[in-house]
C-alpha cells in the first residue's frame, strides 16, 4: 500500500486529523536539510581543474567508454529524492482535504475531470447553432442516468430551458403586449410538451385554453384528434402524448433546448417564433428496465392580434404555423400516441425507408418541403 492510500485510509478515523508539532518540526528540519544538501554548490578550484582536464581528454578521445553513466545516474537519483519529499506533502494534504475539502480553495488536485466538465450545463441558446452537437461517449441510458450518452444531458431541465426574451415594444405593439405574447407562448409549450398529465395521454386542457377558440380550423383539428385520431387529425402535431399502458417516463425530467424570438406581425400583432427540442426518457410498463429516448423538435409561430382590428379573442394565441420532427416513434401509427422503439421489443409499424438524420442537430431548419417519409435517427 503506498503513502497516498494510507493517507486516504486515515481520513476515516478522525473528523479533524492533526499532525503533532514534534512531527512537523522534524519534517521541517529534514526538508531543509534535503534541500540544502541537494542545492547546487560552487565547484572548488580543484574540481574545476579536474573538469577541464577531463574535457580535454574527451576532445582527444582518451576517456574510457561509458564514463557519463555516473553523472547521469546521480542526476536521476537526485530527482527521485525530490519527488519523495513532494509525495509526503501531497499525501498529508489529501488526508485533510478528504475530510474537509472546504479548507483548500479551487481544485488543487484536479478533481474536476474532463468528463465532469463536459457534463456541465450549457448556456441558453441565443442563435441557431452552426453544427450538430459532438458525439458523446457511448453509454447506455439507465433508470438512474436516463440521459447517459446523450447531448441533452447538458441541456436545461423542463421549463427552465424555455427562456423568454426580454420584452420591448415593437411597431405599434406595447411592451406589455409583447410580454403577454411571450408568456402565453411559453405556457403553450409547457402545457403541450412538459405537463405530466399531457405526457401520459390526458386531455391537455390548459394548452387548449391558450389557443383562440375563434380559430376553428386549428381548434377543430386538435379537438377531433384528441377525440378520434387519424392520419388527418393527429394530436401529436401539437401535443406530446405517450400511451400509459405501454410506456412511462423515467423520472420527472424532460430535457429542453431552443430559443424564442418576437417581432411585429402582419396583422397588427405581436408575432412569436419558437424553436425547441424536447428529449423524453421512457421505459416500458412490462417490467423491463431498458431505457430509450424519444426526441421531438417543434417549430411554432403564433400571434396576438389587435381585437379592435381583427376578429380575435383578447389574450389568446392564434396559430400561424407549426411543424415537428419526431424521432424514435413508430411510423404510420395514428392512434394519438407516441410509440418509442426498444431494442428488446418487436418493432411497431413499417420499417423506415427515409434518410438518416441526427435528432439533436438544431443547426438546420425544418424545411416544409423536406422528405417526410419515415426515416432513421442516427442516435437517440
Amino acid at each position: 500500500m503506498n503513502g497516498l492510500s494510507q493517507a486516504l485510509q486515515l481520513t476515516h478515523v478522525s473528523e479533524d486529523p492533526k499532525i503533532p508539532d514534534d512531527v512537523w518540526a522534524q519534517f521541517a528540519r529534514d526538508t531543509e536539510r534535503d534541500i540544502r544538501d541537494s542545492a547546487p554548490k560552487e565547484p572548488s578550484a580543484r574540481a574545476r581543474e579536474v573538469t577541464e582536464r577531463l574535457r580535454r581528454q574527451e576532445a582527444r578521445g582518451e576517456l574510457p567508454e561509458g564514463w557519463r553513466t555516473g553523472p547521469a545516474w546521480q542526476q536521476k537519483k537526485s530527482r527521485r529524492g525530490l519527488w519523495s519529499v513532494l509525495a509526503v506533502v501531497v499525501a498529508a494534504g489529501v488526508a485533510v482535504v478528504a475530510v474537509k475539502p472546504s479548507l483548500v480553495p479551487g481544485d488543487p488536485f484536479g478533481a474536476r475531470t474532463s468528463s465532469e466538465a463536459a457534463s456541465s450545463p450549457l448556456p441558453q441558446e441565443t442563435a441557431a447553432p452552426t453544427a450538430a452537437p459532438s458525439a458523446e461517449p457511448s453509454r447506455v441510458p439507465t433508470l438512474d442516468d436516463p440521459f447517459a450518452g446523450s447531448p441533452a444531458k447538458r441541456w436545461a431541465d423542463g421549463a427552465a430551458g424555455i427562456a423568454v426574451p426580454k420584452a420591448k415594444a415593437v411597431r405599434g405593439q406595447s411592451e406589455a403586449k409583447v410580454e403577454q405574447a411571450l408568456e402565453l407562448t411559453k405556457k403553450l409549450l409547457v402545457e403541450s410538451d412538459l405537463d405530466p398529465a399531457t405526457l401520459r395521454g390526458e386531455r391537455p386542457r390548459a394548452a387548449l385554453d391558450v389557443l383562440d377558440p375563434l380559430q376553428k380550423d386549428v381548434r377543430g383539428l386538435l379537438e377531433t384528434g384528441l377525440r378520434k385520431p387519424d392520419e388527418k387529425h393527429d394530436p401529436l402535431w401539437m401535443f406530446t402524448r405517450f400511451d400509459p399502458a405501454e410506456v412511462r417516463p423515467v423520472g420527472d425530467v424532460v430535457k429542453t433546448r431552443g430559443r424564442m424570438t418576437f417581432k411585429a406581425g402582419d396583422h397588427a400583432s405581436v408575432a412569436v417564433h419558437a424553436d425547441y427540442t424536447f428529449v423524453y426518457p421512457v421505459v416500458q410498463t412490462n417490467g423491463s428496465t431498458e431505457v430509450t429516448r424519444t426526441i421531438i423538435r417543434r417549430i411554432l409561430d403564433v400571434e396576438i392580434s389587435d381585437p379592435a382590428k381583427y376578429q380575435v379573442t383578447p389574450g389568446k394565441l392564434t396559430v400561424v404555423n407549426w411543424d415537428q420532427d419526431i424521432n424514435n416513434s413508430a411510423c404510420e401509427v395514428y392512434d394519438g400516441y407516441l410509440h418509442p422503439s426498444f431494442r428488446s421489443a418487436e418493432p411497431t409499424g413499417p420499417d423506415p425507408t427515409g434518410p438518416t438524420s441526427d435528432p439533436y442537430d438544431r443547426s438546420k431548419p425544418l424545411d416544409a418541403n423536406r422528405d417526410k417519409s419515415c426515416g432513421t435517427a442516427s442516435r437517440v
